[in-house]
């Protein structure tokens, strides 16, 4: 098997390992490039199994990249959103996306710290040994079991007591966008519930500095962006 077909088989796993840790699409990306450069200039014979030093590599250069970007998340004004994983032919057979890292997990790995996140993703979501995690970060066991532990109980206290059914979601989902589409601010708030709160942020677009709360301001806003928006704007949902 070639270099090239060697780091193919276990890409998949690599991007969402990546994407899981960062939160962002472009940065697992990155993460995954640099990740292969490493590997095209290593010398194999000190590679004894590669699956697990690909895994090493991702965890290692995802780490980096979290902290190189931590101090830009702080001074960024708004909150910093996960990047929804982009649903295009050549990247969606790439992979492999359940529910583990759904957009709502996402949110809640964003109040973890770096390593945190890296333990709970490798262990929790991928299967991953304390043994395995503590080579891939530097650690020693006894620390990594720590940190499981600690990062588990936080993410637990803040995932969402319910999982709601997948057709009634799709169906409020899109009168939601039919409504906003429309400008119908009477159906909007009936969607939504009275107390609902909404959060502008991402990273890398313009942000409110204080989150809107209550249906009726929440539904003109919805509506009043839409307006302003451009013609070739689209609003889409991702089933």
């Amino acid at each position: 098997m070639g270099d090239d077909d060697e780091f193919g088989e276990h890409r998949p796993l690599l991007f969402t390992i990546a994407y899981g840790m960062l939160g962002s699409a472009a940065g697992a990306e990155d993460v995954v490039q640099e990740s292969h450069l490493r590997w095209i200039a290593v010398d194999r014979d000190t590679v004894e199994h590669p699956r697990a030093y690909l895994v090493r590599t991702v965890t290692r250069q995802a780490l980096n990249h979290l902290r190189a970007v931590r101090a830009r998340r702080e001074e960024y004004v708004g909150t910093w959103l996960p990047e929804p994983i982009r649903t295009a032919p050549e990247l969606s057979e790439d992979v492999i996306l359940a529910e583990s890292v759904s957009m709502a997990v996402l949110l809640v790995l964003e109040t973890l710290n770096p390593t945190e996140r890296a333990v709970f993703v490798l262990h929790d979501v991928f299967g991953f040994t304390h043994a395995e995690i503590a080579a891939s970060i530097g650690k020693n066991e006894t620390a990594i079991r720590q940190i499981a532990h600690r990062a588990r109980r936080r993410v637990r206290a803040r995932r969402r007591r319910f999982e709601p059914d997948s057709d009634s979601t799709r169906e409020i989902v899109r009168r939601f966008l039919t409504a906003s589409a429309y400008g119908e601010v009477h159906t909007l708030m009936d969607l939504l519930a009275p107390d609902v709160v909404q959060v502008s942020g991402g990273g890398k677009v313009v942000a409110a500095r204080r989150p809107i709360t209550g249906a009726a301001d929440v539904a003109r806003f919805v509506v009043g962006v839409l307006r302003t928006t451009t013609g070739a704007t689209r609003v889409e949902h991702a089933a």
